[in-house]
């Protein structure tokens, strides 16, 4: 059991894994601070509103705050295309690595496989 816990913790990914953690809670406030500050004055000038959080619906006692939630969802569609485009930079990245690289292609292995079973 120990050895395991050794060898997962000693696995590449999990350490991979926690630098994009570190990043990703680090880059929170930037585009926080982005979406509260450049885009969502923005949108409210060409709404009419000055600020979305005024946007709110009455039930009874209670306000239903449409506006911050509409900031919300704004906020996370910014963050969903920002990491749309990012993996998309990483995977073409990755493939033209993949490409420079090389290496046998899938005949030659076929190839090698069958001469080594052969002997």
């Amino acid at each position: 059991m120990i050895q395991e816990f050794k060898d997962f913790i000693n696995n590449g990914n999990i350490f991979e894994t926690a630098v994009g953690l570190i990043l990703a809670l680090a880059f929170a406030p930037v585009v926080t601070g982005f979406i509260d500050n450049i885009i969502m004055p923005i949108i409210a000038a060409i709404v009419g509103e000055p600020n979305f959080d005024s946007i709110s619906i009455g039930l009874g006692d209670a306000d239903i705050l449409v506006g911050r939630w509409i900031t919300t969802v704004v906020g996370f569609m910014l963050v969903a295309i920002v990491m749309f485009f990012l993996v998309k930079a990483y995977n073409k990245t990755n493939e033209a690595e993949e490409e420079a690289v090389g290496g046998p292609s899938e005949i030659d292995l076929l190839t090698e496989i069958r001469d080594r079973l052969a002997k």
